[in-house]
């Protein structure tokens, strides 16, 4: 990164770069998500269900995305209304519920994964598909390690 802030911390930097490119990816995949009735948090709480290699919590998933555990509990209920998640037992903890993606929100979320690839192959053509790809791993990589050290409570 090049301009006038090049001595901040490099993290800086990247959180930087990373506003201004999720202003620019939600305005190209808005259409991958339109006439669902749902919201963005209700969107990103479906995906984050649908993808977590466990069924996850709803404190659980707030402090993956960062958000407040009332803001995903409200488009938790939201998606259970809708019949998108379900809420299961969970033997660690008596009150924390696990959410589990129902067949619908699977195929919703298939849905507007197929519209997004769409949309990706149309304007992402000047893209280098691998340096995309290695990019996502390593952000994926540094996400990890911040939550990490945000569970061990190293960094407040």
């Amino acid at each position: 990164m090049h301009g006038k802030f090049d001595s901040r911390h490099p993290l800086v930097g990247l959180s930087d770069e990373l506003i201004r490119l999720n202003g620019r990816l939600k305005g190209m995949f808005a259409g991958a998500r339109r006439s669902e009735g749902l919201g963005d948090s209700e969107l990103t709480v479906l995906n984050a269900v649908v993808e977590a290699d466990r069924a996850p919590t709803v404190p659980q998933i707030g402090r993956s995305l960062g958000q407040p555990r009332q803001i995903v509990q409200r488009a938790a209920n939201s998606l259970i209304e809708d019949g998108l998640i379900e809420v299961e037992p969970n033997p660690d903890h008596k009150r924390a519920v696990l959410l589990r993606a129902t067949e619908q929100g699977v195929a919703l979320k298939r849905e507007i994964d197929a519209r997004a690839d769409a949309i990706a192959e149309e304007i992402a053509g000047s893209l280098d598909a691998d340096l995309v790809r290695r990019a996502a791993g390593l952000l994926h990589d540094i996400r990890k390690e911040l939550e990490a050290r945000l569970r061990t409570g190293e960094s407040k």
